[in-house]
């Protein structure tokens, strides 16, 4: 980034700081929100490809990361199950199953993905797979994991990260054996897309029991 740029990222930042204080004011400190919007960007910055977006997918990327925090502390009352799912890139087999569950569950499963090392972006053909079923993915971004993410989550779907992903007691983890659309050509993109749906909607089945609950409300949408 050139100066210029530099100052405009500043800008943008200590806006999206002021805007996350406010939504979440009475839960977090303004000092606590800087701290996870500067690690945020400091994040994304090494993976993103598009630097001119930066501030903007730090601002999304930080209400997530604070989100999935005070669920885990119970500072926020969670009322559906959730489910993360990792991969190594984010750019593909967790953003298929991210989008399919939000969709499939009717958006009654708050769904987060990650990656173990972040790439770039989407994947093109991943994106193109899923616009054949009418769902549209251009807007998300391949992620890093962290470990609030892992504690908020009811069930953590790995899917080709190793032990990356940290492990807590009492929390219920599954792998799934699926090849990494990386390289592949549409139709086995497609192979892949229809794969995970098969075990999407098994999952969504198991955790139809823990949908039903009252209370409070999250700041922020589907993350």
């Amino acid at each position: 980034m050139d100066d210029r740029e530099m100052m405009l990222a500043r800008l943008a930042l200590d806006g999206a700081i002021r805007d996350l204080a406010s939504q979440f004011e009475g839960t977090f400190s303004m000092e606590t929100v800087r701290r996870f919007v500067e690690e945020s960007y400091e994040m994304l910055s090494s993976t993103a490809r598009i630097t001119s977006f930066l501030p903007l997918l730090t601002e999304r990327f930080a209400r997530e990361r604070l989100v999935a925090t005070a669920q885990a502390g119970g500072q926020i009352e969670k009322t559906m199950p959730g489910a993360l799912f990792v991969c190594v890139h984010n750019a593909g087999r967790s953003q298929i199953a991210a989008a399919l569950t939000h969709r499939l569950s009717n958006g009654m499963v708050s769904v987060r993905s990650a990656g173990s090392q972040p790439g770039e972006q989407i994947l093109p053909a991943v994106a193109a797979a899923m616009s054949e079923i009418g769902i549209d993915i251009t807007q998300e971004f391949p992620k890093p994991l962290t470990d609030e993410v892992v504690r908020a989550a009811d069930v953590v779907v790995t899917m080709g990260c190793g032990d990356a992903c940290p492990i807590y007691p009492g929390k219920r983890y599954e792998d799934w054996e699926i090849p990494d659309p990386a390289g592949m050509e549409l139709d086995g993109v497609r192979a892949v897309r229809d794969e995970i749906r098969r075990r999407v909607e098994q999952l969504i089945e198991q955790l139809e029991p823990a949908r039903a609950g009252t209370g409070g409300s999250t700041p922020g949408g589907r993350t």
